[in-house]
């Protein structure tokens, strides 16, 4: 009740309003049965607007933080997510990868619509990285379809660490045609079978976003992009330490 209420009545008018969502290849959503939404992250908001944009109710794996804050906010924020029908899911690999992968498989063997990430967080810059295999398992064993989906211009309206959006901008939604592997029914432990298949997902996404693909992990940019800035961080400091003691240039104290 409280996902409908929020899309229809309060929440959705509003964003609507707003932001004018557009949506292409709508028609690509089938009417009924299981289906992953496979779509590239680009902000906090795609869980917001392809459910707002799509008639049926999506399901997203939401990580765990959003679930487990402290505070007035984090009950708000785990109360939201609840009550929004979002899944918190641990992230953190292992055995939590695989709790994560039967839980998305008891959402489509319900026969309903399953929201996916499938390079595993956000972009840390707006380019599409490569895409983990989760994605090909569940298809497989779940034997559904999917929809790859591209979300367009939402890192501009609410870019990662900003807390409320940018008002005035428009953003998209571009659902592509469905991707039925089938034909590998009962190789879901083939690693090489799962590769092609998130690769050919990954494809597609790059196709409908015209985003850039980077072919490493996204949470290994994030790092790398993290590391580079702490090593700037540090430069400047070191700079502005020998600007103190020494004679500006490099960082040493004067001949006397």
């Amino acid at each position: 009740m409280f996902y409908w209420l929020l899309k229809r009545i309060v929440l959705g008018p509003v964003l609507r309003l707003v932001f004018r969502p557009y949506v292409i290849g709508l028609d690509n959503v089938p009417a009924h049965g299981g289906v992953i939404f496979a779509s590239n992250h680009l902000s906090f908001s795609d869980s917001i607007f392809l459910p707002l944009v799509v008639d049926r109710r999506i399901t997203f794996l939401a990580k765990a933080d959003y679930f487990t804050g402290s505070g007035i906010k984090g009950r708000l924020t785990a109360g939201f997510f609840r009550g929004a029908g979002q899944v918190p899911v641990d992230r953190s690999g292992g055995s939590a990868s695989e709790a994560a992968l039967r839980t998305g498989l008891r959402v489509l063997g319900r026969g309903e619509c399953l929201g996916i990430y499938p390079e595993g967080t956000r972009s840390p810059d707006g380019q599409l990285y490569r895409g983990k295999t989760g994605v090909a398992r569940m298809a497989l064993e779940a034997d559904v379809p999917v929809l790859p989906v591209a979300m367009i211009d939402t890192e501009k309206i609410q870019p990662p660490g900003r807390r409320l959006p940018n008002i005035g901008r428009r953003v998209g939604v571009r659902i592509g045609a469905p991707l039925d592997f089938s034909r590998y029914e009962g190789m879901e432990g083939d690693r090489f079978v799962l590769r092609s298949i998130t690769d050919e997902i990954m494809y597609e996404l790059m196709d409908l976003s015209g985003q850039e693909y980077v072919d490493v992990y996204a949470q290994v940019a994030k790092d790398r992009i993290k590391a580079g800035a702490k090593a700037s961080k540090g430069e400047q400091t070191g700079a502005r330490s020998g600007t103190a003691t020494g004679d500006g240039r490099d960082g040493h104290a004067p001949a006397a």
